[in-house]
């Protein structure tokens, strides 16, 4: 098919305003705050997102393209009770807000990974890192193939063109602007999301070729066998998975500890839960009318949808395509792409924050200045983007392994952060590791069938025509934090008893991942490469103190 101008057109405005609003923002926010710490508005925005900002930056993180693409895609293929992410994810914001948010917040942390790294040490941090790592990655590599994919399809863009010209815009916008730029353009990508897919409804569900959407109620509604044991914990554990998983990302961190205060934080996190619900009503629509529309009477000819079809990852940007005139179609695909770039910039922005301030900073150059800090951030911003990019060039089947990726977060990050916030002082980073390879063993071990990966764990309703049918996510995630618990209890009870042995008022060394507990803290080690924590013990054996900062 030939390039369409109209997507062109609109596709090179949006990416240029999106462009510059990004650049003034960041201009804008340095001639109010001239002394801000650098670093400090980098990462968290100098803590000043406020008003409709903070809430459509909240918005714009989780109604992302994976989000509005897949509702759409699920909805037509599974059915509305199997699309679990907006109630999941309505759940999880929830839960993040009043649980997690809060006390994050009240103490000041700058990323996820700071109580991590203040009660578990460094090889746990630099691990949990790692699994936080690979889910952005994939996740934007994901999102991008799908973008190139439906710009390709659609516009007459090629893939090649269309991935690297929105990764390149996002990647420039994060680099000038970081935090500040990025919590702006989202305002503009929620605005464009909302008018392209609301605009483009009433000509979608009026058009001659698609028929009324309660004749196909039962396919796009989707059905839960109740009685199917397997069935009903597939369901269960999707729905925790969709709903707890949400929360131990650090692009969702990163939005709420950059507001002026703990309450701000809960807030932002309840309206953005609510805002999530909304954007999905759009979608949920567009999935429902593909499943009752005459594709065969379409340019594209064919139904895309199982079990003729193999382009269920396309029903939204095709449906926009066939079924609106090209102008409204053209400021659909510009929806599409906005909700792309407003996932992208979140992931590698919060990728290279962790880097930049817990693995670069926290672990090696403890007393590097803002400006040093400032440089490694930006080379981390484009490190992530260009290797997104190369990603989602270069792999057939990332959404696959993105699910393993973000399974991964669910079972592996949620357990670590869950303990450093609300179990601090009894953490060991003996427990983290422990807790690392258990729940990564369970789910690797369940196997991923869309990237070949068989299982080596056979769970008790597992069978070879149907898989797992198991809550083996949340199995994996319950076993992860159980053994962080555990092992951390018997390295606390071997330290007691060591230090038991200790004559009178002696000190007795334990050795353990040496840990660094931030700069705001004001605790950081003199002593480079001390690998011990030292117990101090009273005549009778027990511990009085332990100095955490080695």
């Amino acid at each position: 098919m030939g390039v369409s101008v109209e997507g062109v057109l609109v596709l090179v405005s949006f990416y240029l305003f999106v462009l510059l609003t990004g650049v003034l923002a960041a201009w804008w926010y340095k001639r109010r705050h001239p002394h801000d710490n650098a670093m400090e508005t980098s990462l968290v925005a100098g803590r000043s997102l406020k008003g409709i900002v903070s809430v459509f930056t909240m918005m714009a993180t989780t109604v992302g393209g994976g989000y509005i693409n897949g509702t759409a895609e699920s909805v037509a293929t599974a059915g509305l009770v199997w699309t679990l992410a907006p109630f999941g994810i309505f759940i999880g914001l929830n839960i993040g807000g009043l649980v997690y948010a809060r006390r994050m917040r009240e103490k000041k942390h700058v990323t996820m990974l700071d109580p991590i790294q203040q009660t578990f040490g460094r090889v746990p941090t630099g691990l949990v890192y790692l699994a936080s790592l690979s889910g952005d990655l994939l996740w934007t590599a994901a999102i991008l193939s799908a973008l190139g994919s439906s710009l390709s399809v659609i516009a007459g863009i090629p893939r090649v063109i269309a991935v690297c010209a929105s990764s390149a815009v996002t990647i420039l916008y994060t680099l000038v602007g970081n935090m500040v730029a990025v919590a702006y353009t989202d305002v503009l990508q929620l605005i464009l999301i909302f008018c392209g897919l609301t605009l483009s409804l009433p000509f979608v569900m009026t058009n001659d070729q698609v028929g009324h959407i309660e004749a196909t109620r039962e396919q796009w509604i989707g059905k839960v066998d109740w009685n199917s044991p397997g069935t009903v914990m597939t369901w269960v554990d999707l729905l925790f998975a969709m709903s707890l998983g949400t929360i131990p990302w650090q692009a969702y961190f990163q939005r709420v500890l950059s507001v002026h205060s703990a309450h701000q934080a809960v807030l932002l996190s309840v309206v953005g839960a609510f805002g999530a619900v909304v954007f999905a009503v759009p979608s949920v629509l567009i999935g429902a009318v593909a499943t009752s529309a005459n594709w065969t009477g379409t340019e594209f000819g064919r139904s895309p949808l199982p079990p003729n079809g193999s382009e269920a990852s396309l029903v939204l940007p095709l449906v926009l395509k066939e079924f609106t005139p090209p102008v409204v179609s053209a400021l659909g695909l510009g929806a599409i792409s906005a909700a792309v770039m407003s996932s992208m910039d979140s992931a590698i922005l919060g990728s290279s924050a962790m880097f930049t301030h817990n693995i670069y900073r926290g672990l090696f150059r403890h007393k590097a200045s803002d400006k040093h800090l400032m440089i490694v951030q930006r080379v981390s911003i484009l490190c992530v983007g260009v290797l997104a990019t190369a990603i989602s060039l270069a792999i057939p089947v990332i959404y696959g392994i993105f699910i393993l990726a973000a399974d991964i977060v669910y079972v592996i990050v949620l357990p670590q952060l869950t303990y450093s916030i609300f179990l601090p002082h009894r953490g060991s980073g003996f427990g983290a590791v422990a807790g690392f390879l258990v729940g990564a063993v369970m789910r690797l071990g369940a196997g991923e069938p869309t990237v070949g990966l068989q299982p080596f764990i056979h769970y008790s309703t597992w069978n070879p025509e149907f898989g797992q049918s198991f809550p083996f996510r949340t199995t994996a995630m319950l076993c992860s934090g159980a053994t962080i618990v555990l092992v951390s209890e018997i390295v606390r009870i071997l330290r007691q008893r060591n230090c038991g042995r200790g004559e009178g008022g002696e000190t007795v060394s334990v050795v353990n991942f040496p840990r660094s507990s931030g700069e705001e803290r004001g605790k950081e080690s003199n002593e480079a490469g001390e690998q011990e924590s030292r117990l101090l013990c009273t005549e009778n054996g027990h511990i009085t103190g332990r100095n955490d900062a080695t």
